[in-house]
C-alpha cells in the first residue's frame, strides 16, 4: 500500500493533526493520488472537472466490467475525511487485485473483469480547503464567504463550496420543494451550509457529477456522507424492492441503520435524484456518529466498521 504502509496509517493517533498539512486537503488528496497510481498501473486517472477556485477534482477508475459503480465523497467540506475512506478502500482494492489475495471472500480478479470502479473521492475541493485551512483558503472569494459565514473568520464547519452552494442540494430532484424550505429557514444567498443555489447543477462540480451519472447511468452510486450511522436509498422511489433489497444487504454488512431523511435533507441530494429521476440504485452513507466534523482519529474505525460493506458493494 502507499510508502509500503496503509494510507490510514497517516491518520491514525493524535499528535499528527498538530501539524494541518497531515490533513487531507486537496493538495494533500492530490499527493495521495499520485502515489497511488504510482504504485498501481491499473489506475486510470483523470479530472472530472475543476473548482470554482480552479482546483483539479480527481476521477479515478479501476476495472474493465460492463457494470460501472460510482463512489462520491466529500460533497461536504468539513466532511472530508470521507475522502480518506476512498483513498483507503481504492488503495486495499489495487492491492488485493496485484498480489492475487481474496479479501473478505470476493476474488479481486472477479470484481475487476465484471466491473468499472469510478471514484471521485473529493468532490468540493474548495470547501474541504475552507474547513482544514481556513481562511488562508479562500481566495478572490474570502470577503464574501466571511459576509455568508456571519463575519466569522471560523471555518471549520464550512459545507458548502467557494461561492457558499451546498453541493448536495443542488441537483434536480426536490429542487422547488427546497427552495420553499429555504424560504423558511431563512436562507436567502450563499450560506456555509443548505443554500441550493440559484438553480440546480448551477456549480461547475454538481454540474459535471450529474453529466457523469447521465452518461455513464452506472449500475450503482455510493456517496459518503457524515455522520449518524444510516444508510439512505431515496425512500426507495423510482426503484422499487430491487434498491430496498440492496440497501438491506448494506445495512447488515455495515450495522448501519436504513432511514427516510427527513426535512431538508430530504431534497436536492444526489442520492434523490439518481433513485428517483433516472431509476439508479443509489445509496447515500452517513459514516461514524457524533458532532461533525468527526475527529480525523475516528478513521481507522470508520473505515473498519464500513470495509465488508465497501468491498461487498462493488458486486451488490
Amino acid at each position: 500500500m502507499i510508502g509500503g504502509d496503509s494510507l490510514l496509517g497517516c491518520f491514525s493517533g493524535n499528535t499528527v493533526y498538530k501539524d494541518k498539512l497531515r490533513l487531507l486537503t486537496s493538495s494533500a488528496l492530490s499527493v495521495c493520488v499520485d502515489a497511488l497510481c504510482e504504485r498501481y498501473e491499473i489506475i486510470e486517472r483523470g479530472d472530472l472537472t475543476h473548482s470554482i477556485l480552479g482546483k483539479s477534482i480527481p476521477l479515478l477508475k479501476v476495472g474493465k466490467g460492463e457494470k460501472a459503480v460510482l463512489y462520491v465523497g466529500a460533497h461536504h467540506g468539513m466532511e472530508w475525511i470521507t475522502s480518506v475512506l476512498l483513498l483507503h478502500f481504492l488503495d486495499e482494492l489495487c492491492d488485493a487485485y496485484v498480489t492475487k489475495r481474496q479479501t473478505v471472500g470476493l476474488t479481486m480478479d472477479f470484481v475487476f473483469k465484471s466491473r468499472s470502479l469510478i471514484f471521485v473521492p473529493m468532490l468540493n475541493p474548495d470547501g474541504v480547503d475552507l474547513a482544514i485551512l481556513g481562511k488562508e483558503a479562500g481566495g478572490i472569494l474570502l470577503e464574501r464567504q466571511i459576509r455568508m459565514n456571519g463575519d466569522n473568520e471560523d471555518f471549520s464547519r464550512w459545507q458548502a463550496n467557494a461561492r457558499g452552494v451546498d453541493l448536495n442540494h443542488n441537483y434536480q430532484m426536490g429542487f422547488a420543494e427546497y427552495k420553499r424550505l429555504e424560504q423558511k429557514m431563512g436562507i436567502p444567498c450563499g450560506a456555509p451550509t443548505r443554500y441550493s443555489g440559484d438553480s440546480p447543477e448551477s456549480e461547475p462540480e454538481s454540474a459535471a457529477l450529474a453529466n457523469l451519472v447521465r452518461t455513464l447511468f452506472p449500475h450503482s452510486i455510493y456517496t459518503l456522507h457524515t455522520q449518524g450511522e444510516e444508510i439512505y436509498c431515496g425512500g426507495g422511489e423510482g426503484g422499487g424492492e430491487r434498491i430496498l433489497s440492496m440497501a438491506r444487504t448494506l445495512s447488515g454488512l455495515s450495522g448501519y441503520r436504513l432511514a427516510i431523511p427527513e426535512g431538508s435533507a430530504a431534497y436536492g441530494g444526489l442520492t434523490d435524484y439518481a433513485v428517483r429521476s433516472l431509476g439508479i440504485p443509489s445509496f447515500t452513507i452517513e459514516c461514524g456518529k457524533g458532532e461533525n466534523p468527526l475527529p480525523p482519529s475516528s478513521a481507522l474505525l470508520l473505515y473498519a466498521t464500513l470495509r465488508r460493506m465497501l468491498f461487498y458493494s462493488t458486486i451488490l
